[in-house]
């Protein structure tokens, strides 16, 4: 990199739900930004990632996985990613090992017109070596890629390569964001995504992805939070489940959530967890622009 020059830029990360592209990110920035589950479409929000060095910052989307849309939700979901998109310096299509071929809706979702694609195959520990380099030429050969790579990033393996290939394409200018700042979101929404993660990871079948978290109370003393936060459920079948029997789950969200929390904001943590029916809410614009998918 020459000396005084200073490279700015977008980079937006699209690909399938499971891809492992929120695990990608938070290996890239070294710390947990998005949340991470077993389960597929967990990103809900494009999150922004901001990566400072001393002669550049890259600032990366991690967006929703791309699928056909079910609900008001989806297209809210699937609106976030057609915006990383279209703000793009960079594009980064990130395609897991042991997925199927990726749709045609993905590929072409990445082919916008003059911006340097790169393509990721993530997850090659889970694949023989040569049928993940065989799958990587296949795929690239869909799409107009300036760089190509194979990687795993839950084993950090090819993440300082992938950078490098990054900061190669990015453009010249200015940062967009104060050096010290990590995300354009707020304390409040990671801790809700946090909780979220919780319910995910702890809840069973299709109870999770009934759920949203949304905070009614955020207020910070010197060395105490107090938050209290409302689960939000489409059916009252939905909220006994997440309360459980004798209170059991949601005791133990609360008691995982405030663990990631505590470390997060770095100090001790009152959380209260409520639930609460909120009908239909992945169909209702209402409740969605509440929760903050008005995009």
């Amino acid at each position: 990199m020459e000396e005084n020059k200073h490279l700015s830029g977008f980079v937006s990360i699209i690909g399938k739900p499971n891809a492992g592209k929120s695990t990608i990110l938070n290996a890239i920035l070294g710390r947990k930004l998005s949340i991470i589950t077993p389960k597929a479409s967990t990103t809900r929000h494009r999150i922004l990632g901001i990566d400072n060095g001393e002669n550049y910052q890259i600032v990366y989307s991690d967006t929703p996985g791309v699928i056909k849309p079910k609900y008001k939700l989806h297209d809210k979901m699937m609106s976030f990613v057609g915006m990383a998109v279209e703000d793009a310096d960079v594009i980064m299509l990130v395609i897991a090992v042991d997925e199927k071929f990726p749709e045609e809706e993905v590929i072409k979702l990445s082919q916008k017109p003059n911006i340097p694609k790169i393509l990721v195959l993530n997850k090659i520990d889970l694949s023989d070596p040569q049928k993940a380099m065989k799958r990587l030429q296949e795929v690239a050969s869909q799409g107009d890629f300036v760089e190509q790579i194979a990687i795993s990033a839950t084993e950090n393996f090819g993440i300082d390569s992938l950078k490098e290939l990054v900061i190669k394409h990015l453009p010249e200018g200015p940062a967009y964001f104060g050096k010290d700042q990590m995300s354009d979101r707020p304390e409040r929404f990671f801790v809700a995504e946090m909780i979220r993660e919780k319910a995910f990871n702890l809840l069973k079948q299709e109870i999770p992805y009934s759920t949203e978290v949304e905070i009614e109370e955020f207020e910070e003393e010197e060395q105490m939070a107090r938050i209290r936060a409302i689960i939000h459920v489409e059916r009252k079948s939905q909220q006994g489940m997440v309360i459980g029997k004798g209170a059991k789950m949601i005791k133990r969200i609360g008691i995982d959530a405030r663990k990631d929390i505590e470390e997060f904001l770095g100090h001790k943590v009152h959380l209260e967890l409520l639930v609460k029916v909120s009908d239909n809410w992945k169909n209702n614009n209402r409740h969605l622009n509440n929760f903050g998918y008005n995009s």
